[in-house]
């Protein structure tokens, strides 16, 4: 399928399941607003799309603050910073603890073991301090998400995105993140996704 159509799939799935956002109000749980997301993030937030990231297992902390910067519309996405409006700060910090208290599930995907082993070596070099060993970090006060087992079609447009400047990045992270695109280019990417794609 060509990048374009996953996109359009999962931004069509996404439409459909803006209009659940409805059920956000007074004493609706953690797990009813956690299902509003399904249609996108897949059952638990486990994702089954190519496009959309897998949420389960994220860090409460984490989880808030990207939801706040989608709400005050800060996030880039064509979606969330829709969604996000709809639901008052109680019903995310739910919906964090939902998500949070989930097991985390690596995508199932096809890796270049050849690239991944390259990827691990530019890993330790370029990433670990903030995103831990595998690319998830242990740091309760560090904000990096999770970058192992994610689905590689919606690292590759994060990645993109981070490039054309629609994503921002905090100053240590662009400065690794350029010193990266400098010394390894697209390659240098491509091969650090597949080693994030091969671990859990």
């Amino acid at each position: 399928m060509k990048q374009s159509s996953i996109i359009q799939t999962a931004l069509l799935t996404c439409g459909l399941v803006f209009s659940t956002a409805s059920v956000a109000g007074s004493g609706a749980s953690g797990a009813m607003l956690g299902n509003t997301c399904a249609g996108c993030h897949g059952t638990n937030g486990v994702s089954n799309g190519p496009a959309t990231p897998s949420i389960a297992g994220l860090d409460y902390d984490y989880f808030v603050e990207i939801m706040n910067e989608f709400k005050e519309g800060n996030g880039n996405s064509t979606i969330m910073t829709r969604i996000a409006k709809g639901y008052s700060e109680a019903e995310i910090e739910a919906m964090s603890k939902f998500f949070s208290d989930k097991e985390y599930v690596k995508a199932n995907q096809t890796v270049d073991t050849a690239a991944a082993k390259r990827g691990e070596k530019l890993h330790k070099k370029y990433c670990k301090n903030c995103h831990g060993e595998t690319g998830i970090s242990t740091d309760k006060d560090d904000d990096s998400g999770m970058l192992a087992g994610q689905w590689k079609p919606y690292m590759e447009y994060t990645i993109a995105d981070y490039k054309s400047g629609k994503r921002e990045y905090g100053k240590k992270m662009g400065k690794k993140f350029k010193k990266l695109q400098k010394d390894e280019g697209d390659k240098g990417f491509a091969d650090l996704l597949e080693y994030y794609a091969s671990q859990k």
